[in-house]
């Protein structure tokens, strides 16, 4: 289904699991492939920040990519129709996105005003109309809606019908929740931030990687002034994950985010901090100062976002 949208595109593909089971990837494509083995050849100790058996490995992917805009996406996502039937090019629609300003620092009520058809409606600041550089566009899913093991129990049979023709920019000050599942950001603008964390095998959480990026790049994006969009495009969501298998994952995750939380919306970052590496550094400081105190995992996961932004840098020299 993917063939006609991504052949004309560079594929990374993380396998996770046993590095000795061989992927047969379809002919005609252009990729890269890369296995627990190629990822601790490369990077060597700082191997250590990439996650291993949870969706947290894609981030590889992200590290060794040399390319501007980045799509990511999980292996039970299908393409999706809109509602005339026609089969949706997500990969386009998250370009679109990203080359078209956000706004976050005033609301526009017509939703995206840079759109055909849309504009800023009266009352919206002149000044503020220029919008800001988009770093991340968040797509949606049809079919099986992502949620978390408990809403997954009360609501096993829910589904998501409902196309909604609409693409926001999230306000400033705003935290969301940000699924890997189809989503594409400007490397150049956000991808040293865009690390899902310490989780999966021997760690006491999982499923909270892209959360953790999201809560990250976030911050980071209000204090650099760079918008974040979510909306279009939809994807189709194949099978919904077992939940009780879930809730292993995520029973710490579920507490802890009562505190993660706060802890990100109160966050701000010094006037110092003038590019993604140095918020990023700083960030990971005050996860251990004051996350710390929740659980020591968290003075973990505060070393690998500094051993992820070493790596990082080393993979990507500056010019």
């Amino acid at each position: 289904m993917w063939r006609p949208f991504f052949e004309p595109y560079h594929l990374i593909i993380v396998q996770d699991g046993d590095p000795s089971k061989t992927i047969k990837v379809p002919d005609g494509f252009d990729y890269e492939l890369y296995n627990r083995n190629d990822i601790n050849k490369i990077l060597g100790p700082k191997a250590s920040c990439i996650s291993f058996k949870d969706s947290a490995c894609r981030c590889f992917g992200y590290m060794v990519s040399k390319k501007k805009y980045i799509f990511t996406i999980d292996d039970d996502c299908f393409v999706a129709k809109d509602p005339s039937g026609k089969e949706i090019n997500a990969l386009a629609q998250h370009i679109k996105n990203l080359l078209c300003p956000s706004t976050p620092n005033f609301f526009n009520t017509l939703y995206d005003p840079f759109r055909e058809g849309a504009d800023f409606v009266r009352g919206y600041p002149f000044s503020l109309r220029e919008g800001v550089p988009t770093a991340v566009s968040h797509g949606l899913w049809m079919n099986i809606p992502d949620y978390d093991a408990p809403t997954q129990l009360v609501k096993p049979r829910e589904r998501n019908t409902r196309y909604v023709d609409a693409v926001l920019t999230i306000p400033k000050g705003t935290l969301f929740p940000m699924c890997g599942m189809n989503l594409a950001f400007d490397r150049d603008l956000i991808g040293a931030a865009m690390y899902f964390g310490l989780m999966g095998d021997g760690q006491p959480i999982g499923r909270y990687d892209d959360m953790w990026a999201g809560w990250c790049i976030k911050v980071i994006c209000d204090h650099l002034g760079l918008g974040v969009k979510t909306g279009l495009p939809y994807i189709w969501h194949s099978k919904a994950s077992n939940p009780f298998v879930n809730l292993k994952k995520e029973y710490h995750g579920i507490f802890w985010q009562e505190e993660i939380i706060p802890f990100f919306q109160a966050a701000t970052l010094s006037k110092d901090c003038t590019t993604v590496q140095k918020c990023y550094v700083e960030l990971s400081k005050q996860v251990k100062e004051k996350l710390g105190k929740i659980d020591p995992y968290f003075v973990k996961l505060a070393d690998a976002m500094v051993t992820w932004t070493e790596a990082w840098d080393e993979l990507n020299p500056k010019n």
